[in-house]
């Protein structure tokens, strides 16, 4: 027998092969709770939620539900560094030095800021034993990067900083900005753009938060760890998928993987970007490939922008204009400036494949199948 899903939203009548994708993600593909939003040319033509916040599926998922979205938050970042970029406070070419004078420490002294948000600088985490805690120890953790060789010669290629850039970045954003980018975040993007996105999550919203589900022996080091850059990034230390359910990550300023949100707001945040949030030149700047290869720590192909994953390879539909971010378990948001839509999809129930998560293949092969 077939469980009841309850799946609430609009839909437009054209795209009613994304809404069926999105109810066979409940029915065909485990979803427990999810958001999906998908804007073509700035009108919202699917806004869906459905299914429950919990994993007792007690608690319905509602329209203003938030969930940790793992990776898809370094999208978040990449676009507040585009807006420093735009208001004339930073340049991707700028070395990181010329704003964080330590950075520069073992032969660092020429890594742009477009080199460290595209994972060249290869500091892909920490050389020396870390623990959970060291990632929530802010400038501390940053100085501690800082100060450390590189696993690679910074330029030579990519390698997933999957923690680190989010330890790194805010550092850097603050010594530019003065504001970390959680502050930056609350104050830009919630505040003046009334978007309901959050790094960490403030104690008033955990009414709203999504239980993160997931299998008990999964862990982030499954993602491979043979080298020295792999095991930094990914196994030092290994991540519990679950740990976005406890205070201490909602606490935390952590760019790279800990930002709250939903599939509203982050679609709402592309399609602003892509349509005068900025200026041409800064969003083409922000955008534009900066590496590709095989990448050092993912092991398989990958073309990074300032902060963005470049569609290279179809991850985001067919047009390789596509640019976004997506996370560990299967969150997605990416804009495509080619087709003027931008697209977000958000869940609670982790999957464990690395890319080409079934659910978000139906959802955006049947977006584009209708446009």
């Amino acid at each position: 027998m077939t469980m009841y899903v309850p799946i609430s939203g609009h839909c437009d009548p054209r795209f009613d092969a994304v809404k069926a994708a999105f109810k066979g993600n409940f029915a065909e593909r485990g979803d427990v709770g999810a958001a999906l939003c998908l804007i073509v040319d700035g009108n919202p033509v699917v806004d869906l939620h459905g299914g429950w916040r919990d994993n007792a599926r007690t608690q319905k998922w509602t329209a203003d539900t938030l969930v940790n979205l793992w990776s898809t938050t370094k999208g978040v970042g990449a676009i507040c560094f585009a807006l420093l970029a735009d208001r004339g406070l930073l340049s991707y070419d700028d070395p990181v030095a010329r704003h964080w004078p330590e950075f520069s420490a073992e032969g660092k002294e020429g890594v742009t800021i477009g080199m460290l948000l595209s994972h060249q600088s290869g500091l892909s985490g920490f050389a020396s034993p870390a623990s959970v805690v060291d990632l929530f120890a802010g400038a501390e953790a940053a100085a501690r990067l800082a100060a450390q060789a590189p696993f690679w010669k910074p330029g030579s290629g990519s390698g997933y900083h999957a923690i680190s850039i989010g330890i790194l970045a805010t550092e850097l954003f603050r010594r530019i900005d003065g504001r970390s980018l959680k502050a930056f975040v609350r104050d830009e993007l919630a505040g003046k753009l009334a978007l309901d996105i959050s790094i960490g999550l403030a104690s008033e919203d955990e009414a709203r938060r999504a239980e993160i589900i997931a299998p008990p022996e999964m862990s982030s080091a499954d993602i491979g760890q043979l080298t020295p850059a792999q095991i930094a990034a990914l196994a030092n230390p290994p991540l519990d998928p679950r740990l976005p359910n406890e205070p201490a990550w909602c606490a935390a300023d952590l760019v790279s993987a800990n930002g709250h949100s939903n599939a509203a707001a982050l679609a709402r945040l592309y399609a602003r970007f892509t349509n005068r949030l900025v200026n041409p030149a800064t969003l083409a700047a922000a955008t534009q490939p900066r590496i590709e290869g095989v990448d050092l720590v993912l092991g398989m192909p990958a073309q990074w922008a300032a902060g963005f994953l470049v569609n290279s390879d179809g991850i985001y539909g067919p047009n390789k204009a596509a640019f976004g971010h997506s996370g560990w378990g299967g969150s997605f948001a990416f804009a495509d400036p080619h087709a003027k839509l931008a697209m977000s999809y958000t869940m609670n129930r982790m999957g464990t494949m690395l890319r080409d998560d079934p659910r978000d293949v139906a959802l955006i092969n049947a977006a584009y199948a209708c446009i």
